[in-house]
């Protein structure tokens, strides 16, 4: 299976949904349109939407450690939301938990970094 890549910006958020696997096969095109997204749009905060990511390994895992360090490094935060079980277990096991907040939905994702509609 493939991996598929929305890009969306509200007010100063990107929100990225995620379709199919994040593995070493796919990383570096989520890397390279994350990157992009960041430098050349006015963004601070990125929602990673997870609902349709059936599959994740440790290159996911970096991939979004790396983009993390990024907002960090502008100010912004990052949270994800619609995660499925088992990409939310690799997400404990790894720890990213602990600097990644998770949200329900979308909507809370955005309420939590309050951004004003």
């Amino acid at each position: 299976m493939s991996l598929q890549i929305e890009l969306e910006h509200y007010r100063n958020v990107l929100i990225v949904r995620l379709y199919g696997e994040l593995d070493h096969h796919t990383a570096n095109v989520v890397r390279y349109k994350m990157e992009e997204a960041l430098l050349k749009d006015q963004v601070n905060h990125v929602i990673l939407s997870l609902k349709e990511l059936q599959f994740m390994d440790s290159s996911g895992l970096g991939v979004i450690l790396g983009r993390y360090k990024q907002v960090k490094s502008k100010g912004g935060k990052m949270v994800v939301c619609d995660i499925n079980p088992g990409v939310k277990r690799l997400f404990e096991l790894s720890g990213l938990f602990k600097i990644i907040s998770v949200h329900d939905n979308e909507r809370n994702a955005i309420s939590s970094l309050e951004v004003v509609s």
